[in-house]
């Protein structure tokens, strides 16, 4: 052993031949040759007619590759040295009558690059290891690599999908062919995201034979959705779905199956797979990037023999935006395969991830253009507290309420009290202010959804679970509605939170969901028309991702069967911001180092996920001895019954032993003892990894939610004496500003059209004819609205007027009579927008005065017959003599009975209301 790794060429040589055998080739030596050993052997130093090539890799006796391998120190010559290995591999090699070898690498132990010759432009890639000898037997058997595959798909067919999926779905597959390992779909949230990758990934299966896709989510919540997805898929050319095509595994722990052609995980279960270790399913719940912690340094990703890095050939990444940063891009970098991202809500750390590949850009503003995503409104309420924050006097008695129990006890205050907005809800409650900012929520419906007879489907977000149940309560007290009305959706709520969520997007109850977590990370609930916002948030994408909740279309079918007073499709949804979080400064969501104030929350969770850094574990030891000092002796013996046994002295002494000098050579001298082969590196590296594996097993979900919940003061003050006031409820400035733009834009829309459409010509260019606008013509318009410009819609385009103007009469059930009623006041026939049943009462009124004032009188019978007509003209706009024979005339006897009751002027009398009642 004295020559082992003597010098740098050799010892990278070393590191080549360990990466070699653990992914399952046998390495031996020109001289001493043995087949029978493997299937796949590495023969060092084999003669070919350029020279003696590093490596020659053998499979099944047959020459398939070549290693070139250089010193640690020349990694970035790497691809200089490209001529070299292409010359080795299409030499003849010694006794043999080879053909070109197709697979090569160059590798200095710590980086690697391979090539694949049968490409149609080989290019050199990094890779993390070396692929195994069944992969090169396999791809051999095969007419063509995966890359000359690609360019077997065919054209798209594009039944079914919209442009912005047929963009995505083209420009990906331009971008397969020209070989770009990584790209970026960006769609907006409700644009069909999913539903274009699953697209892409059938076809990828299909056409190009892909052997496995991977597809990766950051929560186990949007792993079930895209199951979902993947079960309700089928093909634009197969009549069979998708999952009776090919096999979808949602995994579930840490077996792949052979057979599966797509693999759904989440990020955290495929980084327990890689270090083969049993996944603490709790860390599926929470998506890694709302983690504030992260080390210095990635997480050791090693070569794992089960899952080699061939094993997708795609990696589709959901949420792209957030978790495969810093500590999670270790799993990416893991495997030889296309990378496709995925998101509503890029930064700039995504652009430059998937090397500013974009293949798609489509947003909001274009989704909303298109019909695709609805458009919102911001209507603040502001209260005296949540602004200025309140004070409680020296020897005042307060309540303290314990948080998890909620026992209540009564203590005198020493000194005064100061709190801030900020701090309410996490150390202090003040019912008050939570009752005025739902109160006023209550108050203000009707502004906000005016006509409404029930609660529009309502997402609140909470800022703990705890402040959660307070709202849930104040809603069902102030709203003066039982348990069924408002619930809470969150991953730790008793109730599967699937079920509630199922209800809340089907049933009519719930009517309000409050969350802390769980919707804000991508949860279909179409219905949902309300975001009320109890809490701030400091990231940018984060905040995105929350509104994009409320993006979602919904026709008015849907829409009716969950809220029946809706009288339109969804239009649009209405953020209602409590706290100021549309005026507070937002940041790209970028993971912090270590420093004094992260949150004990976060060091738990990093140690659990395995972040490895001494600062890290310093400081949670640390933290940890203080709340040794401040919990009891039953406290203690929970933890220890949580961490299954181990108390929390012993928790705390093995994360100090982690990175204790003394206590790693001690362990590394008897790891030495019992392997005397291993280097003193390599025995101390083992040392300090057992130790850390160690400490970081005593947490888990479960005893990091205990240790967070009891470390926390025990108790909040809460304030009953600080009474809350109202200071602002209204549509915010920018909600005004875009209400006048879209009425701008419609009445420049109205009169571009104004000579192709029937009905708007005869209003802007023959008024006096307006009584021969029928019902068919006010629907083709209305129609063309919905095809070209769906954002006008009528409802949409009559609340903008009510945040501009007063406005006579209600809101309109009925998108015909709005439209009627919107171009009256466009073409300033009315000066003020009118509801169209006011202005046929009033005109009906004034017709029926004037001919009781002349000769003519009506009886009582004729007008009942009247009324009947000038209520269908409010709702169907026009009278033809044909509608005598439909309800409600034909039930009262129809043309027969009108020609009793008027006679030879029965026409004239129809004539007469038409225009009339237009006036």
């Amino acid at each position: 052993m004295d020559n082992y790794n003597q010098n740098p060429e050799q010892k990278a040589r070393d590191i080549i031949d360990r990466k070699l055998k653990d992914s399952g080739w046998t390495v031996q030596s020109r001289d001493s040759i043995d087949w029978s050993v493997s299937s796949g052997i590495a023969v060092k130093e084999y003669w070919t007619e350029a020279g003696p090539a590093d490596y020659v890799l053998f499979v099944d006796r047959e020459p398939v590759g070549i290693i070139e391998a250089k010193r640690e120190e020349e990694g970035h010559r790497l691809t200089v040295v490209e001529e070299q290995s292409a010359e080795y591999a299409s030499s003849k090699l010694k006794y043999l009558n080879n053909d070109a070898l197709p697979f090569i690498y160059e590798s200095n132990g710590k980086l690697t690059r391979f090539t694949d010759q049968r490409d149609p432009k080989p290019r050199s890639r990094p890779v993390f290891s070396f692929h195994r000898p069944e992969t090169f037997r396999a791809e051999l058997k095969k007419d063509s690599s995966l890359r000359e595959r690609l360019f077997l798909i065919p054209e798209l067919k594009v039944g079914g999908l919209r442009d912005c999926q047929i963009m995505a779905i083209n420009n990906l597959e331009k971008s397969f062919k020209e070989n770009h390992p990584r790209a970026l779909v960006q769609m907006a949230t409700g644009s069909g995201k999913t539903y274009t990758a699953i697209t892409f990934i059938y076809r990828l299966l299909k056409y190009a034979y892909a052997k496995k896709i991977l597809f990766l989510v950051d929560t186990r919540n949007l792993g079930e959705q895209a199951e979902q997805e993947f079960m309700a898929y089928t093909p634009n050319d197969e009549n069979r779905k998708f999952t009776e095509l090919y096999n979808v595994q949602r995994l579930r722990s840490n077996y792949i199956a052979s057979d599966s052609q797509v693999c759904i995980s989440t990020i955290q279960r495929m980084y327990s797979i890689l270090k083969d270790e049993e996944l603490d399913e709790e860390s599926e719940t929470e998506n890694p990037a709302e983690k504030e912690w992260q080390p210095k340094e990635p997480l050791p990703v090693v070569y794992n023999e089960n899952i080699p890095i061939e094993e997708f050939d795609f990696i589709v990444i959901d949420e792209c935006h957030r978790s495969i940063y810093n500590l999670w891009q270790q799993v990416l970098d893991y495997f030889d395969c296309f990378l496709i991202g995925l998101t509503a809500t890029p930064d700039k750390r995504t652009f430059g991830f998937f090397n500013e590949n974009v293949v798609s850009e489509y947003g909001h503003e274009e989704a909303v253009a298109d019909g695709v995503n609805v458009a919102y409104d911001v209507y603040t309420i502001e209260t005296e507290n949540t602004k200025n924050g309140a004070e409680l006097k020296a020897e005042q008695f307060v309540a303290k309420r314990e948080k998890l129990s909620r026992r209540k006890r009564w203590e005198q205050l020493d000194e005064e009290y100061a709190y801030t907005g900020k701090k309410l809800d996490r150390d202090v409650v003040n019912p008050s202010q939570i009752r005025n900012v739902i109160r006023t929520f209550r108050n203000k419906l009707p502004e906000i959804f005016p006509g409404r007879e029930e609660v529009p489907k309502t997402l609140v977000f909470a800022k703990t679970d705890s402040h959660a149940d307070d709202i849930i309560q104040m809603i069902r007290e102030e709203f003066g509605e039982g348990n069924a009305f408002c619930k809470k959706v969150t991953y730790k709520v008793e109730e599967d939170p699937k079920s509630v969520l199922s209800q809340f997007r089907n049933d009519y109850n719930p009517r309000i969901a409050v969350t802390v977590d769980m919707i804000a990370t991508g949860t279909d609930v179409k219905p949902l028309e309300c975001l009320l916002f109890m809490r701030d948030v400091k990231s940018r994408n984060y905040f995105e991702q929350m509104k994009g909740r409320g993006t979602r279309i919904m026709n008015y079918d849907d829409l009716k069967k969950v809220t029946p007073s809706a009288v339109s499709a969804k239009t649009h949804f209405v953020v209602v911001d409590a706290v100021g979080v549309t005026k507070s400064l937002k940041t790209d969501s970028r993971p912090l180092e270590y420093k004094k104030g992260t949150a004990l929350k976060e060091l738990l969770g990093a140690v659990t996920f395995g972040s490895q850094n001494e600062e890290l574990y310093v400081s949670l030891a640390a933290r940890l001895a203080r709340l040794n000092k401040q919990i009891s002796d039953d406290e203690r013996e929970t933890f220890a019954e949580i961490s299954g046994g181990k108390d929390i002295n012993t928790a705390i002494r093995d994360l100090f032993s982690a990175y204790n000098p003394d206590i790693i050579d001690a362990k590394a001298a008897g790891i030495k003892h019992q392997e005397p082969q291993i280097t003193d590196d390599e025995a101390q590296s083992q040392a300090q990894q057992e130790l850390i594996d160690t400490a970081r097993s005593t947490f888990n979900g479960k005893l990091n939610d205990y240790i967070e919940n009891v470390r926390r003061v025990h108790e909040q003050i809460m304030d009953t004496v600080n009474i809350d006031s109202v200071t602002r409820a209204e549509w915010d400035k920018d909600a005004v500003l875009k209400a006048d733009e879209l009425i701008i834009d419609f009445k420049e829309y109205l009169e571009a059209n104004k000579d192709e459409v029937t009905a708007l010509s005869i209003f802007y260019n023959q008024p006096y004819q307006r009584r021969d606008v029928t019902f068919t013509m006010i629907k083709e318009l209305l129609n063309k609205l919905k095809m070209e410009k769906p954002q006008f819609s009528p409802l949409r385009v009559w609340q903008a007027y009510e945040q501009l103007e007063k406005v006579n009469g209600n809101s309109p059930k009925s998108e015909l009579t709005a439209l009627v009623s919107l171009i009256r006041r466009v073409t300033e026939i009315d000066p003020i927008l009118t509801a169209y049943d006011q202005t046929v009462n009033r005109n009906f009124q004034e017709w029926v005065f004037g001919k009781q004032a002349g000769t003519l009188k009506f009886n009582e019978g004729q007008m009942d017959w009247l009324r009947m007509i000038r209520d269908h003209v409010v709702k169907s706009i026009h009278m033809d003599m044909d509608d005598l024979d439909y309800t409600p005339f034909d039930a009262m006897g129809g043309r027969a009975k009108m020609y009793q009751l008027f006679g030879d002027g029965m026409n004239g009398i129809i004539n007469e209301l038409n225009e009339a009642l237009a006036a």
